[in-house]
């Protein structure tokens, strides 16, 4: 075991040999795995950073929530022109289903709607994320205050003028004033701030902290019903262990009695699963990874050509070595560890400069973005098993070919 200890340090005294004395020459050919091992592990950890955002801002979401209306989160089977016919899902349907649906656990309604400005005096927040959503919201999506209140149901049935809004818009409207029982200026009218959220931060699918949620109806006596530009859905959280596709189909049977849709016709409207959601968000997450791997493994390639080519040369240089080593008595084998340990040091040195500019950059990525990019142990531990696999690979005939030289030739050729 000692034997091979010394071995590997020798090995590592010559690939520094090999940096020191042929500096541009051995960086040219590790700059393939560097880029290699950068891109691969760049990709992954920004889709692993990814997946930990997606997780974290669904983690107050039920998996079994379900949203009924005139889109799919998905990709379907109907035709696109099909689809555009479909009509939006309608509060009367919402009200129906409420009080015909069985084994639920809340029932909501909301309106998707472009954003708005909000006003308080001489200061203005633009660009707010305007939520019309019924009062059941807050159970459905587990709303947590900072101060104040949600809004009750008598509030949203009378669409009173209330809202509750996120952390940043009070903030930026009311600084260090109170905002509770303020008024505050929104589609031409007074609203009364009723409660402000907790901080959240950014999200995927949408931002608490620069949104305003107001009673539905409002939206509904403003703007009607039949509005194109809106998009309405019914949210429904079944009670917790409730058969799925029974649920589905209970859904979907009773909306298409009160729509009056014929036997044999399809659906004029989609159940969509938000485990279903996060099941196509997966399955892009994955593909991300596959075209990664792909495009960075032509960079690993041309990197295991460049080791190849070190080791080659290295093995020409110290061919008279080698033939001085083996009339020593050294063996085959100490020859080929020899060499195959200073291929796999060399590239796991590129790799060790991958994963160094990958860190540097999600560094700075983190400071300059609202997006925390982690480099995990895991794929630091990948990079470096890649990098010693394409050292191992890429080394591997040039260590065969110094392992079989003839000790006497060697000697000779050296001279």
């Amino acid at each position: 075991m000692l034997v091979y200890f010394r071995l590997l340090s020798e090995s590592f005294r010559f690939a520094m040999n090999a940096l020191r004395n042929n500096k541009l020459r051995t960086l040219l050919s590790l700059l393939g795995v560097t880029i290699g091992i950068f891109s691969i592990i760049a990709v992954l950890a920004a889709v692993d950073s990814l997946d930990r955002k997606i997780t974290k801002d669904l983690s107050s979401l039920d998996k079994n929530t379900i949203y009924v209306m005139k889109m799919s989160f998905g990709p379907s089977e109907i035709p696109q022109w099909k689809r555009e016919q479909f009509p939006n899902v309608k509060y009367d349907e919402y009200l129906y289903l409420k009080g015909a649906m069985t084994n639920t656990d809340q029932m909501g309604y909301q309106i998707f709607t472009k954003s708005e400005s909000i006003k308080y005096g001489s200061n203005t927040v633009t660009d707010v994320n305007v939520v019309p959503v019924s009062h059941e919201f807050i159970d459905i999506q587990g709303l947590e205050f900072d101060e104040g209140r949600f809004y009750t149901e008598s509030e949203a049935n009378s669409a009173a003028p209330v809202v509750v809004i996120g952390n940043d818009i009070a903030k930026s409207l009311f600084e260090d004033a109170e905002p509770i029982g303020k008024k505050i200026r929104m589609y031409g009218q007074r609203f009364t701030v009723i409660g402000v959220l907790k901080k959240q931060g950014s999200g995927m699918f949408g931002d608490d902290d620069s949104s305003a949620f107001i009673p539905v109806n409002f939206v509904r006596q403003r703007f009607g019903d039949n509005n194109k530009g809106l998009i309405n859905v019914i949210i429904f959280k079944p009670e917790k262990g409730v058969d799925m596709d029974a649920y589905k189909a209970e859904i979907s049977q009773k909306l298409r009695a009160f729509r009056g849709v014929k036997a044999g016709e399809i659906d004029n409207f989609f159940i969509n699963v938000f485990s279903g959601f996060t099941d196509f968000i997966d399955g892009i997450i994955s593909q991300m990874n596959v075209v990664g791997w792909i495009i960075s493994g032509f960079s690993l390639l041309v990197g295991g050509f460049g080791i190849a080519n070190i080791m080659f040369v290295s093995v020409k240089e110290r061919t008279n070595l080698i033939g001085i080593q083996k009339s020593l008595g050294a063996k085959n084998r100490f020859i080929l560890f020899q060499f195959l340990f200073e291929a796999i040091i060399l590239s796991v040195i590129g790799g060790i400069i991958g994963l160094l500019l990958v860190w540097i950059i999600a560094m700075i990525l983190t400071k300059a973005l609202e997006f925390e990019f982690v480099l995990g142990l895991g794929n630091i531990l990948l990079g470096t098993g890649l990098a010693a696999i394409i050292g191992l690979i890429s080394g591997i005939l040039p260590a065969i070919a110094a392992s079989k030289l003839d000790p006497v030739e060697a000697i000779r050729t050296g001279m």
